[in-house]
């Protein structure tokens, strides 16, 4: 007779994740650390230890600071406008609503647009002389910018392209709201509760786990994924204004032959990456304890 099988445990279920991060996350990037300290191209020659050369290279490197401040900056600006625009929206299109699948529908589809395919757009639509965001503007009255040729509305045009590509926030805004106990409130609206005092004593309470969760994601996103659009409708320019450190890295790599420097750049932007995650989450535990 055939011993009974034992059910599958967890660690089965995650082994096969466990693996990939193995494979495709801590073995790169062990190897990133190892090539930070040498001289490879990532061409044929065989990379030789040169110790903290790339550090001081890196110290005195007034383009990483550049980069630094273009990246802090686009952080900044970014992150609060694509977080307020992700929930603003879900909570708003939550409830039905005449026409809501359509909306939703809507602010979830500049998502699926390929990176390339959105910078391609907004070349477009930033153009000075027959942009429609200069057209628009001028039935204000307003002459326009030339957004891509000043380092100020350049970045501000990085911002308002990323600003719609948001559906995946957007959507766990939606599904977390509608979990929400809709007694709760029935009782708050009995109390006198009128919808402002709702969403601030309710909603946003509540959902608080789920919207520092999008929190961290969208800092994470903001920070290494802005490549492939801002490479193309600025490629850094003008006077590094958008010059973030993917961009900077994917320069020193390819165009440079760096691999050594860009994989010590490429650790200091998960350094920096993982310090504001830090100082993101301590901030909010201590509100939490000051509430």
């Amino acid at each position: 007779m055939s011993r009974p099988r034992r059910p599958l445990t967890g660690w089965a279920f995650l082994a096969p994740y466990a693996i990939a991060v193995a494979l495709l996350v801590a073995v790169p990037a062990l190897l990133n650390l190892g090539y930070a300290f040498t001289d490879h191209t990532g061409l044929t020659r065989d990379p030789q230890f040169i110790g903290l050369d790339n550090i001081r290279r890196m110290l005195d490197d007034r383009f990483l600071l550049d980069s630094l401040e273009a990246s802090l900056f686009h952080v900044a600006l970014a992150v609060p406008v694509r977080f307020v625009a992700a929930v603003g929206l879900g909570l708003l299109l939550a409830a039905p609503r005449p026409g809501g699948r359509w909306f939703r529908t809507a602010v979830y589809l500049p998502t699926v647009i390929p990176d390339v395919a959105l910078a391609v757009l907004f070349l477009w639509v930033l153009n000075p002389l027959y942009g429609p965001l200069n057209q628009l503007l001028g039935l204000f009255g307003h002459q326009g910018y030339n957004w891509l040729a000043d380092p100020t509305t350049a970045r501000i045009g990085v911002v308002l392209m990323l600003a719609f590509p948001i559906g995946e926030g957007f959507v766990v805004v939606l599904a977390a709201r509608r979990l929400l106990n809709g007694r709760l409130y029935e009782a708050a609206a009995l109390e006198g509760c009128g919808p402002f005092g709702q969403l601030r004593r309710l909603t946003l309470p509540l959902l608080a786990p789920v919207l520092v969760l999008l929190a961290v994601r969208d800092i994470i996103l903001t920070l290494q994924v802005n490549f492939v659009p801002a490479y193309v409708l600025t490629d850094g320019r003008p006077a590094n204004a958008t010059l973030y450190l993917p961009v900077y890295i994917f320069d020193q790599v390819f165009e440079f032959s760096g691999f050594a420097y860009g994989s010590l750049v490429t650790i200091l932007l998960m350094l920096i990456t993982a310090v504001i995650i830090i100082v993101l989450l301590l901030a909010v535990r201590r509100w939490r304890v000051l509430r």
